[in-house]
C-alpha cells in the first residue's frame, strides 16, 4: 500500500509538471504575441500613459491576466485591478528574469487576487531598446485541483486494496499460524512461572509432531522442577535454622546466598545483599583477607575476630568449593560471643563466690583453731567465739540464700503476681520498714509524690523488696546526719520512683557494674554485704517491665531511679 501510495504521489507530481509546463508555454506564447503587438505602439509617456484599456482587450483574446510595465516598474496597463493601487513591479522575479534573459517565469501566491498565480513576462522592444514588460498571468488552481483530485483518488484506492489485502491477509494467517501461536502463547505462560501442562495436539502433521516434543519436554520439565524445588526447600528450611552464619561468593567476588543468621551479623541499610561484592556486604578488611586467602591456595581458612561495635566475637571459615562449584568460597560465621559471656561470667562468678566465701571461712577456721588450742576452757571466750561463728554462719547462710533467690528470678520460677498498687504506699511501707534503722543512725527519710499519682501494675511484696535493697544501700552508705528522699512522679505511662541520698557516692567508672552480682565499690569493700540486693532489684525492676540506673557524684550522694508502667499501658 505503502508503494502505491508513493507511486500515485510520483505520477500526480508528473502529472500537474506537465500540465504547468503546458501552462507555461502557452502563457510565453501569449506573452511575445502582445510585447509584438506593443512594440508597434511606442510607449511615448511611460509615466502618464495608461496602457490598460489595451491591456483589457488583449486579456479579453487571450483568456488570461495582462499587465503593462515601463521600464522603471511602473504598472502603465493592468486587465483586472486599478492600476493606482499598484505598486512598482520591477524587483518582481519574472521582470527580473526577463531584463537579464529575454523570458522570465515565477510560480508565488497573490495578495492582490488571492490565488497561486504563474506568471510570465517578456520585454518590449522598440528600436533595440528595452521600453517595457508585456506579463502574463494564470492562476494555477484547476491544475493543482486535479493533483488533489488525482492524490485523493490514489488514496482511497490504495486503502481499499491495503484494507482489502489486510483482512484477508489476517485470516490466512490467522488460518495458518493460530497453532504456532497457541504453543508460543503457553511457551510464554510458562516462562512466568505459572502453571506448567501439556498441550493438546494441534492438527497438521507438522505443527502435531511440534506439539509431541513440546509435552516430552514439558513433562521432563515438571520432574526435574519438582526435584529442584523439594531440595531448594530443604536447603532453605536447613539455612534458615541454622544459628552460624553463611555467605556463597563466586569467582567475581559477589555474594550469590546468605542465610538469616549472617544478615542479623551483618546488617546494612539495603537488605539486599545478593548481588553485591563482599566488601559492601561484610565491610571488615579480616574477613576480606580471609576469603582472597583460601581463593589462593584452594584450602580451607579459619580465623577469629572480634568486633568492638556491637562487641561480638566471631569464627570465620573460608571453604573453596573446588571442582564442584568452581571459583565459589563458603564463608561460614560461628557467633561466639555468647559463649565468651558465659565464660566470662561463669569466670567472675566463681571468682566473687571464693572472695565473698573466703573471708567468713577463714574466720571461722581461726575460731575453730582458736577453741580447739584450749579457748574452750574458757566459757567466757567460749561464748563469745561461737557467737562470732554464729555471726559468720549467719552471714554465709543469707548471701547463699540470696544466690538461690537471684537464680530463681533470672530463669523466672518466681511468677509474679500483678495488681494495682499506689505509688504512695509503695514509698510509706519502704519507709515504715526502715525507719527505724535509719533513726539509730540519725539519718532523716522524706517522701516527695503527688496525691494523685495513677496506680501501677507489680507484685507489691517484690516490689516492696526493690526499695528495701535500695534504701538498706543509702542508709548503709550515708553517713550520720544525712538525708534520703523517696520521690515517685509520673512521666509519660510510667511512674518514675528514686532512691537519693547525700551519701558517699559511687565511682563514674564503677556505674555501668554496679547492677552485676558479687560487684562492689572500693568504699564498700570493707563492709560485709553480699553484693547480690542490687543485681537482685535489677531483676525485679525488669521482670516487671520497668528499668532501673544510678546517678552519683563522689562525695555528694547517689539517686537510684527505676520506672515501672502504669495500670492501663503496654510497655
Amino acid at each position: 500500500m505503502l508503494s502505491f501510495l508513493g507511486l500515485g504521489i510520483h505520477l500526480s507530481n508528473i502529472s500537474y509538471q506537465a500540465q504547468r509546463d503546458s501552462l507555461e508555454t502557452r502563457l510565453i506564447d501569449n506573452a511575445l504575441i502582445i510585447s509584438n503587438f506593443l512594440s508597434s505602439e511606442i510607449l511615448i509617456d511611460p509615466i502618464t500613459s495608461d496602457y490598460s484599456e489595451q491591456a483589457r482587450r488583449l486579456s479579453t483574446l487571450t483568456g488570461a491576466r495582462i499587465t503593462i510595465i515601463n521600464i522603471e516598474g511602473v504598472v502603465v496597463g493592468e486587465s483586472d485591478l486599478d492600476i493606482s493601487q499598484m505598486e512598482n513591479h520591477l524587483n518582481r522575479p519574472e521582470i527580473q528574469e526577463a531584463l537579464s534573459g529575454g523570458v522570465g517565469s515565477s510560480q508565488r501566491y497573490s495578495e492582490t487576487v488571492k490565488f497561486e498565480m504563474l506568471y510570465v513576462a517578456v520585454p518590449v522592444i522598440a528600436d533595440g531598446k528595452v521600453i517595457g514588460f508585456a506579463r502574463v498571468a494564470l492562476p494555477l488552481e484547476e491544475i493543482i485541483a486535479q493533483r488533489k483530485q488525482m492524490r485523493l483518488t490514489i488514496l482511497l484506492a490504495s486503502l481499499v486494496s491495503g484494507g482489502t489485502a489486510a483482512i484477508l491477509g489476517y485470516f490466512i494467517a490467522t488460518l495458518v499460524t493460530k497453532p504456532i501461536r497457541n504453543l508460543t502463547a503457553e511457551t510464554q505462560r510458562m516462562a512466568h512461572k505459572e502453571e506448567i501442562r501439556p498441550l493438546p495436539i494441534q492438527f497438521g502433521e507438522e505443527v502435531g509432531q511440534l506439539t509431541k516434543a513440546f509435552n516430552f519436554l514439558v513433562e521432563k520439565l515438571q520432574l526435574q522442577i519438582q526435584a529442584l524445588q523439594s531440595e531448594q526447600s530443604t536447603l532453605n528450611a536447613i539455612l534458615r535454622q541454622m544459628t552460624d552464619g553463611v555467605l556463597m561468593i563466586n569467582e567475581n567476588g559477589a555474594v550469590t546466598l546468605i542465610n538469616a543468621a549472617a544478615m542479623r551479623l551483618f546488617p546494612t541499610q539495603d537488605d539486599s545483599h545478593l548481588g553485591r561484592s563482599l566488601a559492601e556486604v561484610l565491610r571488615q578488611h579480616q574477613l576480606i583477607d580471609l576469603w582472597r586467602l583460601s581463593i589462593e591456595s584452594q584450602e580451607i581458612q579459619s580465623t577469629t575476630i572480634e568486633f568492638h561495635r556491637p562487641r561480638t566475637l566471631i569464627h570465620s571459615i573460608a571453604i573453596p568449593l573446588g571442582e564442584s562449584l568452581s571459583g565459589h568460597t563458603l564463608l561460614i560465621f560461628q557467633d561466639l560471643t555468647l559463649i565468651r559471656q558465659l565464660e566470662t561470667v561463669r569466670r567472675d562468678f566463681i571468682s566473687n563466690i571464693s572472695h565473698e566465701l573466703r573471708t567468713p571461712l577463714a574466720s571461722l577456721k581461726a575460731l575453730t583453731e582458736t577453741l580447739q588450742s584450749g579457748a574452750m576452757e574458757d566459757p567466757p571466750t567460749a561464748h563469745r567465739f561461737l557467737y562470732r561463728m554464729e555471726t559468720e554462719v549467719d552471714a554465709m547462710t543469707h548471701m547463699v540464700s540470696e544466690l538461690l533467690e537471684l537464680s530463681r528470678i533470672e530463669s523466672g520460677q518466681v511468677p509474679l503476681e500483678l495488681k494495682p498498687v499506689s505509688p504512695k504506699k509503695l514509698l510509706v511501707k519502704a519507709k515504715e520498714r526502715l525507719g527505724a534503722q535509719a533513726e539509730r543512725k540519725g539519718i532523716i527519710i522524706r517522701l516527695d509524690y503527688h496525691k494523685k499519682l495513677p496506680r501501677v501494675l507489680a507484685d507489691k511484696p517484690r516490689l516492696g523488696q526493690v526499695f528495701v535493697n535500695l534504701l538498706h544501700n543509702a542508709i548503709k552508705f550515708t553517713p550520720e546526719g544525712g538525708e534520703i528522699t523517696l520521690t515517685a512522679h509520673q512521666v509519660n505511662e510510667n511512674i518514675l520512683f528514686s532512691v537519693n541520698d547525700t551519701g558517699i557516692g559511687i565511682p563514674a567508672a564503677d556505674l555501668p557494674r554496679i547492677f552485676e552480682r558479687f560487684y562492689k565499690t572500693d568504699p564498700a569493700r570493707t563492709d560485709r554485704g553480699t553484693g547480690l540486693g542490687l543485681a537482685i532489684a535489677r531483676h525485679l525492676v525488669e521482670a516487671h517491665r520497668g528499668q532501673i540506673w544510678a546517678e552519683s557524684t563522689l562525695s555528694e550522694g547517689s539517686t537510684f531511679f527505676f520506672s515501672i508502667p502504669i495500670v492501663g499501658t503496654n510497655a
